[in-house]
């Protein structure tokens, strides 16, 4: 704007100097011309008079003078001039001043130019009372030949005003801009500087209010998108076409196993993971195509989606960038092997007993059975039988824990007195093997449900029997504890120990897994190998907490639930 007014400015200047030069010359000029006429005018008549007074006498005082007079008789012969011999010169008659003079009121007049000599002469006429013409005749410069000659002083004023014109040109622009450069904009409505300006700063004024309304919504847009993504599960990337990072949640990065306070936007998507599935479905993408790979960090199963961005969706526009989904497949995955190790678990576990079944049934069908084995037949059948009742029986506890126990009410529960009721169910089975049974403790009061409770200590119970040795203990005890990481600070603790076979170090995990039973030693001692999982599920549905301590003399489970 300033470099605008700066060259307006001049250039209004310099076309004001060369037009204001050019009239003044003009009018100069124009007032030479009418003094010179005035002065011709004057001359002739003065000559007139001295004609008419002395004759022809008197033009002859005028002989090689200035001005030039010039007596031309009614036929247009030349009687007398001043500067030339008389005899010698055309004839005047059709001269337009001569005929002017002669035809119209005796008086003519006439400018002529000599574009040879660059001069104009300017010729009056006037009729004298014996017919006769008198004419007085003065040269002077044209106007271009007069304007030529002042031309150096009039472009050296012309330099002088234009030199004074762009200084003050350039300080009148500092004046005018300088103001302008100080607005607040910020607050246009508190300027007051040109009063022309006001509706200016009053649309600059709307047009930032509405632009303060949309920035705050989009921030609040913004805060909104950053609130969803940021507490998403689901791992979230935004791609512009190059491939760099426009935005990221924190579990985009955690899945991607990328420390989350590192600044990752307007990075390369590939600083973050560069192997080659990643690396091909991001490319694919990019290209124009969806994507679906299956990625691995750690322990951990990531499933990517990738979908290309377009305007408008349609498939004719170019790629704008890509929208990177990633999902933790991980409990998927697993839940998925452990139904596969499960189906073949339990085809496993049901086959053994249905095999016994079906072999004593068919040597029985067949009359091949002695009267006599039938008895130890029929309770080997009904033995296998039970067994897979058992089975049956674990496996529908698992699933009803699985699905969170619904349908399951919860109340107030006296952990000791339910700890007494496992002992009493599977007291006959201890005494079988000659084992005592013993409790130790208080009454405790925890909210859960009965029937899950129940079903975990008898498991143990029934676990720390079977994997115990002839004259053994098993021992039950309950008690209060502070501590163990409980938001509540007080924790019950209920644990059942053995004077059993004991449990490997590596195999400590894996007891709660469905099925498992460990060494040889463990599998002899039969069960469904369900006991234990429904023990951890069980503990899971009511947030306790389990440790296993075990070696060659035995073993301890203690189950530390939170309390109220």
């Amino acid at each position: 704007m300033k470099r605008i007014i700066f060259i307006f400015t001049c250039v209004l200047s310099g076309l004001s100097i060369v037009f204001t030069a050019f009239f003044i010359h003009l009018v100069i000029y124009w007032e030479f011309s009418e003094d010179m006429k005035k002065n011709a005018a004057m001359g002739l008549e003065y000559a007139r008079a001295g004609l008419e007074l002395s004759g022809i006498t008197y033009l002859e005082t005028l002989k090689s003078s200035d001005p030039r007079f010039t007596l031309v008789d009614k036929n247009g012969t030349v009687l007398f001039d001043n500067t030339q011999d008389a005899a010698s010169m055309d004839n005047h008659l059709n001269r337009p001043e001569i005929q002017t003079a002669i035809n119209s009121g005796g008086i003519g007049e006439i400018t002529r130019y000599s574009n040879t000599i660059g001069k104009q002469t300017y010729y009056r006429a006037i009729r004298l009372k014996d017919g006769n013409i008198l004419r007085i005749a003065v040269t002077t410069d044209s106007i271009m030949s007069s304007g030529l000659k002042i031309l150096p002083y009039t472009l050296l004023i012309a330099i002088l005003a234009f030199s004074i014109s762009l200084i003050s040109a350039a300080k009148i622009t500092k004046r005018i801009v300088d103001p302008i450069n100080k607005f607040n904009l910020e607050y246009p409505e508190n300027n007051t500087i040109y009063e022309e300006l006001s509706p200016f700063l009053y649309r600059i004024k709307k047009q930032n209010d509405t632009i303060t309304d949309k920035m705050n919504e989009l921030k609040k847009r913004q805060l909104e998108f950053q609130a969803i993504t940021g507490n998403m599960g689901e791992g979230l990337l935004i791609l512009d076409r190059e491939g760099h990072i426009l935005s990221e949640n924190k579990s985009a990065l955690n899945l991607l196993g990328v420390h989350s306070n590192q600044q990752n936007q307007n990075l390369n998507v590939f600083h973050l993971r560069r192997d080659e599935p990643f690396r091909k479905a991001i490319e694919s993408c990019l290209e124009g195509n969806p994507s679906e790979t299956l990625l691995e960090t750690g322990d951990r199963h990531i499933r990517l989606l990738a979908n290309p961005v377009r305007e408008n969706d349609s498939p004719a526009n170019p790629i704008q960038g890509a929208v990177i989904m990633l999902l933790d497949i991980t409990e998927i995955v697993d839940r998925e092997k452990l139904r596969r190790e499960f189906s073949a678990n339990v085809s496993h576990e049901l086959k053994t007993p249905l095999t016994v079944i079906s072999g004593y049934g068919e040597i029985i069908s067949n009359g091949l059975a002695k009267p006599e084995d039938c008895r130890g037949f029929g309770a080997q059948i009904y033995k296998e039988a039970q067994r897979l009742l058992n089975l049956i029986n674990d496996i529908m506890e698992l699933s009803r824990l699985d699905e969170g126990g619904s349908g399951l009410k919860r109340e107030k529960i006296d952990l000791f007195n339910i700890a007494l009721t496992g002992i009493e169910r599977i007291t006959p089975a201890a005494r079988m093997k000659n084992i005592k049974i013993g409790i130790e403790g208080e009454s405790i009061e925890i909210e859960g449900i009965p029937k899950v409770l129940e079903e975990m200590i008898f498991n143990l119970l029934d676990n720390g029997i079977k994997y115990n040795k002839e004259n053994g203990a098993v021992i039950v005890k309950t008690a209060i504890e502070n501590g163990h990481n409980f938001p509540q600070g007080k924790t019950a603790l209920l644990s059942v120990s053995d004077t059993g076979i004991g449990i490997a170090p590596d195999e400590q995990e894996r007891i709660f897994e469905r099925f498992y039973r460990g060494d040889k030693s463990r599998n002899s001692a039969g069960g469904t190998g369900l006991g234990l999982s429904i023990v951890k599920h069980g503990a899971l549905l009511h947030k306790a907490k389990i440790a296993v301590e075990s070696s060659q003399k035995g073993t301890i489970i203690t189950l530390r639930f939170p309390m109220q």
